[in-house]
């Protein structure tokens, strides 16, 4: 592998500054009144590294680690309010001071704005760009509506955005930050609530964790799980997602929103995921390109496939689907988040001259496969992760100089260009993160330099 120089990262303007988080969780399962009793849906999790030290021994959980960080994110998760049926008011119902907003964001829905928690907001001295919202759509019992779940959220950013109108602030867009089942909300919502191309004026950037873009490969979960949600377990159906006359499959997805500004979060240790039959599944039904049930490749419940969406960036991390140490609880995503909604810096790996000088058989015949880390300076966790344990090395490749074009059915981005190029990873590096009163480097310098804003350079 060759040294990149740095004309393999792009500077982009300061634009990315504060802007408020969504956070919207994933699928209930079985029943959701245990779930409404998660105060932060689960965000609140974290995960013990022990074989790291230092302040990278504990990860305290997204919530407390926005909180703790330097945007001071400001907690507001009851502002929303869910009920069995439409809640009605009126106008004399709601306090003078919001009358600026809009009656339907606390009147004719069973998801509402709460006035009262509404007006606190108001009188606060809060910068809504510095906010934090759960999005706990799970507190709404009807579960066969699934259109209400991307109505409602759009009902939010409404609110969030009108808040801040209200408070005579920059009206900010959204970043949104959904795990599994959140993601298709999302998706939803861009696709389907907000008149198509409207979505990318309200939505900055958009981060899923372990979303099943493209389905769950064994469409038996309504056998499985046994649910009467048939609105929800209809969006894991792979046959549906390809359907052309579906509006919100995966397919159609960059005629509503820029793919570019969605990063796919892959998690590839099927190992840890606690139901196994579900990693059993994935197995038996592999995906085309997989080579069969030799390998798994999924987080446990999802194919790392099928949590791509095309032209929209990818990066793995290898966690499972969810539970203790998972994409949820990783402090992984929370790197790799971070860096998509503030980073400055845009870097593209690319893998310009191999050449494998042995290892075929006696036959003279073998695969090869190539595999790689990208790691931040001074943040021992890994931005993106490929491994024979994750089983998503790029590869195999019969050619000495992995000239193959890749066949495996999750390198997706592995093309050949014009010049014979091929792209390892693109993500984003932030100089703003380094500390100003140490001579060490944070994200994005090679060993024995000082990082300086707007410059870059990567290894491999």
């Amino acid at each position: 592998m060759a040294k990149k120089p740095a004309t393999g990262a792009e500077t982009t303007p300061a634009t990315r500054v504060e802007q408020p988080i969504i956070l919207i969780r994933g699928f209930g399962g079985l029943g959701v009144e245990d779930e409404k009793k998660i105060a932060y849906q689960g965000f609140n999790d974290g995960t013990v590294y022990p074989q790291k030290s230092g302040e990278n021994y504990i990860y305290e959980g997204l919530i407390l680690r926005f909180m703790k960080s330097r945007w001071i994110y400001n907690d507001a998760t009851n502002i929303v309010g869910y009920y069995n049926s439409p809640v009605i008011r009126d106008e004399k119902s709601i306090p003078a001071e919001l009358a600026g907003f809009k009656l339907d964001l606390f009147s004719g829905h069973k998801v509402v704005i709460d006035p009262a928690t509404a007006l606190s907001l108001v009188k606060s001295t809060t910068d809504v760009r510095k906010t934090l919202w759960v999005f706990r759509y799970y507190d709404l019992d009807d579960r066969e509506d699934f259109k209400r779940y991307g109505n409602a959220l759009v009902r939010l950013i409404t609110f969030i955005q009108t808040l801040a109108e209200h408070k005579h602030q920059a009206v900010p867009k959204v970043n949104i930050i959904a795990h599994s089942m959140g993601g298709l909300i999302v998706r939803e919502a861009v696709q389907r609530s907000y008149a198509k191309g409207e979505a990318p004026k309200h939505i900055n950037k958009i981060v899923t964790l372990g979303t099943p873009h493209q389905g769950i490969s064994f469409q038996v979960l309504k056998d499985w799980i046994g649910i009467g949600a048939a609105a929800e377990l209809e969006q894991f159906n792979p046959d549906g997602q390809k359907d052309p006359k579906n509006p919100v499959g995966f397919n159609k997805f960059a005629e509503h929103f820029p793919p570019e500004r969605v990063l796919t979060v892959v998690g590839t240790n099927y190992r840890t995921y606690g139901p196994a039959v579900a990693s059993w599944l994935n197995r038996a039904f592999s995906v085309v390109g997989e080579f069969g049930p030799n390998y798994n490749r999924s987080d446990g419940l999802v194919k790392q496939a099928f949590a791509q969406l095309p032209g929209a960036p990818r990066t793995f991390v290898h966690k499972c689907h969810g539970g203790p140490d998972s994409l949820v609880t990783s402090r992984e995503a929370f790197e790799v988040a971070t860096r998509f909604f503030f980073g400055n810096i845009k870097v593209r790996l690319k893998l310009v001259t191999a050449k494998v000088k042995r290892g075929k058989d006696l036959f003279g015949k073998s695969e090869f496969f190539l595999g790689v880390s990208i790691k931040p300076r001074r943040v021992d966790f890994e931005l993106f992760h490929q491994s024979a344990e994750a089983e998503n090395c790029y590869g195999p490749f019969s050619n000495e100089d992995l000239s193959d074009k890749s066949k495996d059915g999750v390198s997706s981005n592995w093309t050949d260009g014009d010049n014979g190029e091929r792209l390892i990873w693109e993500g984003w590096l932030d100089t703003g993160a380094i500390t100003l009163t140490t001579d060490r480097p944070r994200d994005g310098a090679t060993s024995g330099e000082v990082q300086k804003p707007g410059r870059s350079s990567t290894t491999s």
